[in-house]
């Protein structure tokens, strides 16, 4: 039971009770003064009939008529007058008084007994009868019966009354401990609230600050573990003199994203080399030339903006060299964009950067998913040998080695992918997510599409996902995999993840449409997590609008690829998300590369300390798995623990 409740029904006890001792006490009172009174009452009457009879004592007619007039003139239970010399009864009346309305069991209760009195009738001075006259109490019952009725009627009202002022000052005076509740609740979301409005009540407000005081030691811990991290992921995999990502995290990357069969897509590897560096620092000075390559580098950055694929993959390798990751650009793409970095890096010879009509020469090479990160980059430095070569443009990009599942026509692409949309000619690949302590315990399965060709043959994501980007279909696939994943998991009660496109996150009409169809099925929330990129992840209103729309439904959020912005982890604090999926670049080798194990466990300390599980993406080895054990972090996806493949899990 609520303390409001408690309070409440205390104070109408309380009530009760004073009542109820008040009542009696003044029952005891008034019985004792009515009990003289009816005794009073009949002495009198005995009193008065007694000199009212004394000169005709002898005349019956006379006696019986006074004794008559007496009886009816009051509440007498009884009166008879008696002669003295034999003892028999002259006249006697008696009768028994309407109840007026008193009820028997307060009769009983009162237990109120009739009172009498008597007086002589002289003949003379001789003693000729006695008057006995025996006054009845019923309306000495009916006046206590009104006056009973009246305290309880007084009692109801001063207990509406006193409930409903009670009620309003105790929610007033207890709505700070609403808000220490939601405070509460707020931490296990991993989010930091604070009181603002503290309490008048000296006990409460001590309370409340010691809440408030708690709260922002956490707020305060968890900016500080934040901040050392995002520190040690600058000087780790940053490059200081351009702020672009350095060689660490460029060898990352490529590796992660072009070996991976699974979600990698084909694309263009470009490399800038500025021309002469060297000759350069030698003419120009090491602060002159440190401008240009920061010049470079921000020509480079402003070009690619154009390419939302090249986020966060615009890398200086070395000295003079940088380095652009485009996934998803096809050949004509891929041309336009080393066009435009010709052009923009021209500017730099016109406001007189350097004193050199080429500023840089540019290698375009093409990969697909699956290719060896070494062949790619020797494919690149074949590229920009052959543009330094060249005498007539700075920039050289080789021709795409085609496969059987990979073409660059847009009209093959536009045609199997409209059709498969709308016959639904896709299929749903699982890949478990398990325990990192017991990889049989598995916490649940990764949702991944799969295209169904012409000849039945299943593509993976990575090979259609950009086409149906360049299309703007991403957003019907979304609702096409929750309808499929809606159907699947009513065969079944395990747990499910599903990834969210930035189209549909953008797209007003299209989360809508999501937001209805997760209502139409709120008992699937507890098995059924939405995730979403960290490249995808939208402006901070939106994404709490997000979050807290899905809890409404009873659904949860999760994040993946995560760790090339740790610097958002702060905000992801009061979102409530169900986990954080790290980027298998961080994963991969981590046993053998001692950078990655030290800005991990900054995340798992960060994570750690808002309650926010970690899962580590594409562990393929058991050194890989060792470590994350090491480091505490509750989940493992990868090669090693289960690849995707069609549902097979089954009751038994």
């Amino acid at each position: 039971m609520s303390l409001f409740k408690q309070l409440l029904i205390a104070i109408c006890v309380f009530l009760v009770v004073a009542f109820s001792g008040s009542f009696i006490v003044s029952l005891e009172s008034s019985r004792a003064q009515y009990v003289n009174q009816l005794r009073s009452h009949a002495q009198d009457a005995a009193t008065a009939l007694a000199l009212s009879l004394t000169p005709n004592i002898d005349d019956p007619a006379m006696t019986e008529l006074m004794v008559s007039s007496i009886f009816d003139s009051g509440y007498y239970a009884s009166i008879r007058v008696v002669d003295l010399s034999n003892n028999q009864v002259l006249v006697e009346r008696a009768a028994e008084p309407d109840a007026s309305g008193v009820p028997a069991w307060f009769v009983k209760m009162i237990g109120l007994a009739p009172a009498g009195g008597d007086a002589i009738v002289s003949r003379g001075w001789q003693q000729a009868a006695r008057v006995e006259v025996i006054s009845h109490p019923m309306f000495a019952l009916a006046k206590l019966w009104q006056s009973a009725l009246g305290s309880l009627g007084w009692l109801l009202l001063c207990g509406a009354a006193s409930a409903v002022l009670g009620a309003l000052l105790l929610r007033r005076q207890l709505k700070p401990l609403d808000y220490m509740v939601e405070q509460s609740h707020a931490i296990a979301r991993r989010e930091f609230i604070s009181l603002p409005d503290l309490p008048r009540t000296p006990e409460l407000r001590r309370v409340v600050q010691a809440m408030n005081q708690m709260v922002e030691k956490l707020k305060a811990l968890f900016n500080e573990q934040t901040e050392r991290s995002e520190k040690l992921r600058v000087e780790s995999y940053q490059d200081s003199l351009t702020g672009l990502a350095n060689r660490r995290y460029f060898e990352m990357q490529l590796n992660s994203r072009v070996s991976n069969l699974e979600e990698a897509s084909s694309g263009y590897l470009l490399i800038l080399r500025v021309n002469d560096l060297a000759g350069l620092n030698q003419r120009l000075g090491g602060q002159r030339t440190d401008q240009l390559l920061q010049a470079v580098s921000q020509q480079l950055v402003r070009t690619c903006a154009k390419y939302p694929e090249t986020h966060n993959l615009i890398t200086r390798s070395r000295g003079g060299e940088f380095a652009v990751l485009a996934p998803g650009l096809v050949r004509h793409e891929a041309v336009q964009l080393a066009q435009a970095l010709e052009t923009t890096l021209q500017s730099l010879y016109e406001t007189g950067a350097t004193d050199m009509q080429s500023v840089a020469y540019i290698g375009l090479a093409p990969y697909n998913p699956g290719d060896a990160s070494a062949d790619l980059l020797k494919l690149a430095d074949q590229a920009l040998a052959q543009a330094e070569a060249s005498s007539g443009q700075t920039w050289v990009c080789l021709e795409r080695q085609t496969r059987d599942t990979v073409s660059d026509d847009p009209h093959s692409w536009h045609t199997l992918l409209d059709e498969a949309l709308n016959q639904g000619r896709f299929r749903l690949f699982f890949q478990p997510v398990v325990s990192s302590s017991d990889t049989r315990q598995v916490l649940h399965y990764k949702v991944l599409s799969r295209l169904l060709d012409n000849q039945d043959q299943t593509i993976a994501a990575g090979h259609f996902l950009p086409w149906l980007e360049r299309f703007g279909w991403t957003a019907r696939l979304d609702q096409l995999m929750l309808d499929l994943v809606i159907k699947h998991l009513a065969q079944h009660n395990q747990s499910v993840a599903l990834n969210l496109s930035a189209a549909t996150l953008n797209d007003p009409q299209a989360l809508e449409r999501m937001f209805e169809r997760l209502a139409q099925h709120p008992t699937l929330g507890t098995r059924l997590t939405l995730e979403i990129g960290e490249e995808q992840v939208p402006e901070q209103a939106q994404l709490e609008r997000l979050t807290r729309r899905l809890r409404s439904l009873g659904y949860s959020l999760g994040l993946q690829r995560f760790g090339g912005r740790f610097s958002m982890i702060g905000n992801l604090a009061n979102l409530g998300l169900a986990y954080l999926k790290i980027d298998g670049s961080y994963i991969r080798t981590i046993d053998q590369e001692s950078h990655k194990r030290f800005f991990i466990e900054a995340i798992q300390r960060a994570a750690h300390s808002i309650d926010l599980p970690l899962i580590a993406e594409r562990v393929e080895t058991e050194g890989e798995l060792r470590v994350i054990r090491e480091m505490g972090i509750e989940g493992v996806q990868g090669q090693l623990v289960g690849e995707p493949a069609p549902w097979t899990w089954s009751a038994e």
